[in-house]
């Protein structure tokens, strides 16, 4: 984070280690790489620690990736691990691939370890958590005031406070089996993701590879010589979404594609457009998908030229595309 970056992935395993707390161990995930299932976290700290040569010590050490497949993908492949496994080996390759180089850089080459977690819990960034805070906040307040009147420092009807509270509870806008969502409470549904640690360097110790956002596909002089340098970040989107698609045989809908949701962010207008013009039976699921999303029960039209400017824009206050109800999340 910011211009000073650990000199070691000791802290960042330890936190992935987090969810193997009092568990038994035929029940631990374990870290894996592309060849071995089981690698201790000992050995994952040592490995990315010692591959750092030549590193400035404000350079990143390593990069740190989530593969956050959506409830529909998970529920597709049974939220199965196993399954889980082959498709980051495959993922990885799509990573190698999207490296800018003279020389093709192969999967061999990237240092990685992954780790696969089912839980999520809500933190103080989630959206839901900040949008409660508020209501929280008043009830606290509430309930303080409850007690100063009880111990009779405060004059007051604690039965309409009470009522203020329920009021409160009614309006606050997120909610998970009846309680005001917070942070530290647990996710619901299937919440499976991956964690992964990418070595900065190569396997080798030899070159550095940077997905970052600065170095994208360039050319530059090194050595009096003309280089290829960076690396193609929507390449890698895509190709993860189509490897998991043909890995799974997963049919995808438009709304859940990368291309559709770069076209909202670009366009939100002609991607809304787009999804009216899907054959019925995509468009019934696109309509569904959209609905968990966030959209209003409005009356949507059924073709194109029905398709007002004014519905369009409804649509368009009423949907930020989540991101656990469309694609794969990277």
């Amino acid at each position: 984070m910011g211009t000073t970056f650990s000199r070691s992935a000791k802290d960042y395993v330890n936190y992935l280690e987090k969810e193997n707390e009092d568990k038994a161990p035929k029940l631990q995930e374990h870290f894996f790489d592309q060849y071995n299932d089981r690698v201790s976290p000992e050995m994952v700290v040592k490995e990315i620690d010692d591959n750092t040569a030549k590193l400035k010590k404000r350079d990143p050490k390593f990069y740190a990736m989530t593969i956050s497949p959506s409830q529909k993908e998970l529920q597709h492949i049974g939220n199965n691990p196993d399954k889980l496994r082959s498709y980051i080996r495959e993922v990885m390759k799509d990573y190698s691939k999207a490296f800018y180089r003279d020389t093709p850089v192969s999967v061999d080459a990237i240092k990685y370890f992954a780790k696969i977690e089912f839980e999520r819990i809500y933190k103080g960034f989630d959206k839901a958590v900040k949008e409660n805070q508020p209501y929280r906040a008043k009830i606290a307040k509430l309930n303080h005031d409850l007690v100063k009147i009880r111990q009779g420092e405060l004059k007051g009807n604690p039965q309409k406070i009470q009522q203020e509270i329920q009021q409160l509870r009614k309006e606050a806008l997120h909610k998970l089996n009846g309680q005001l969502i917070k942070q530290g409470m647990q996710k619901e549904g299937l919440q499976t993701h991956v964690h992964i640690i990418v070595s900065r360097r190569d396997v080798n110790n030899k070159f550095s590879l940077s997905p970052g956002s600065s170095h994208k596909a360039s050319e530059a002089m090194l050595n009096g010589k003309q280089v290829k340098r960076g690396f193609h970040r929507d390449q890698f989107y895509s190709d993860a979404e189509k490897t998991f698609d043909k890995l799974f045989q997963y049919e995808r809908d438009f709304v859940e594609s990368y291309t559709a949701r770069k076209l909202y962010k670009d366009n939100s207008y002609q991607y809304f457009a787009q999804v009216m013009g899907l054959p019925i039976g995509e468009r019934s699921v696109a309509l569904k998908l959209l609905g968990k999303s966030g959209v209003p029960m409005i009356q949507i039209p059924t073709s194109k030229v029905q398709l007002a400017l004014q519905t369009i824009k409804q649509l368009k206050r009423a949907l930020e595309i989540s991101k656990s109800a469309s694609s794969i999340g990277i």
